[in-house]
C-alpha cells in the first residue's frame, strides 16, 4: 500500500485555511506503507478524511470535545475513519501502535512536552510525529507575523476562507522560539521549520 496524495486535491480546494494549506506537509511526511495513523485533536475531521482518501486503512479522529466529532462524522459520513472523544494524554493506547501521530492546530491547547512525548510513545520505530501548529509572537517574529497576516487575508479572499467551528485557545502558551527549543529537547532530530502563514511544522522520524 501507498500513500495516494493525488486523491486528496478535491478536498483541499472545497475548504481552505491557513490550518488545512499545510496539510500536504502531513500527508507527505507518512511512511510510505503506513497503515494506522491518529489525527490528535481532529476537529471537524478535515485532515483525517484526507488520510482515509489518501488510502490509510485505519484512521483514528481523536478530540475531546464530543460537539465537533458529531459534526465531524456527520460531515465525512462514509469515510473510513474511527471518530473518538478523548485526551491523548488519558486514552489506553497501546505504546508503538501507530505508524503515525498527527496533530494539526492542537498542540498549543496541550501541555506541549507531555504530548509530544505521548506521541513519540505512540509511534512505532521508522514511524512518523508530524504536527502544524500556532505559536505566539516575540518580538523578533512581528516583521514575520504581519506578512502572513497580509497573506492569509489575500488567500482567504482568493480561495474563500472556510472557519472552522471547533474550540479555540488564543493566545498560545509558547513562542515559536520557545517551540522550536522544546520540540528539539522532547523529539532529538527533530525537523522545525517556520511558514509563512503563521504556522509552524515539526515533523519527526522515530528513530528505528
Amino acid at each position: 500500500m501507498s500513500i495516494r496524495l493525488d486523491v486528496v486535491q478535491h478536498q483541499r480546494h472545497k475548504f481552505w485555511n491557513a490550518n488545512i494549506h499545510y496539510h500536504f506537509l502531513v500527508l507527505a511526511s507518512l511512511p510510505a506503507d503506513a497503515t494506522r495513523v491518529l489525527d490528535v485533536g481532529c476537529g471537524d475531521g478535515i485532515l483525517a478524511a484526507e488520510l482515509a482518501d489518501a488510502g490509510i486503512p485505519h484512521v483514528v479522529g481523536l478530540d475531546v470535545d464530543q460537539p465537533v466529532l458529531h459534526r465531524a462524522r456527520a460531515r465525512h459520513a462514509g469515510k473510513a475513519v474511527e471518530w473518538m472523544q478523548g485526551n491523548v494524554l488519558d486514552v489506553a493506547f497501546e505504546s508503538e501502535s501507530f505508524d503515525a501521530v498527527v496533530s494539526v492546530a492542537s498542540l498549543h491547547h496541550m501541555d506541549a512536552a507531555e504530548a509530544l512525548a505521548c506521541f513519540a510513545r505512540l509511534t512505532r520505530p521508522g514511524g512518523t510525529v508530524a504536527i502544524v501548529g500556532l505559536a505566539a509572537n516575540a518580538w523578533s517574529d512581528l516583521p514575520l507575523a504581519a506578512v502572513g497576516l497580509i497573506l492569509r487575508q489575500v488567500l482567504g479572499v482568493v480561495r474563500g476562507q472556510w472557519n472552522h467551528s471547533a474550540p479555540t485557545c488564543w493566545p498560545p502558551p509558547l513562542t515559536y522560539g520557545e517551540m522550536k527549543a522544546l520540540s528539539a529537547r522532547v523529539l532529538p532530530d527533530v525537523r522545525y521549520e517556520r511558514h509563512w502563514l503563521g504556522r509552524y511544522s515539526l515533523i519527526w522520524r522515530k528513530p528505528l
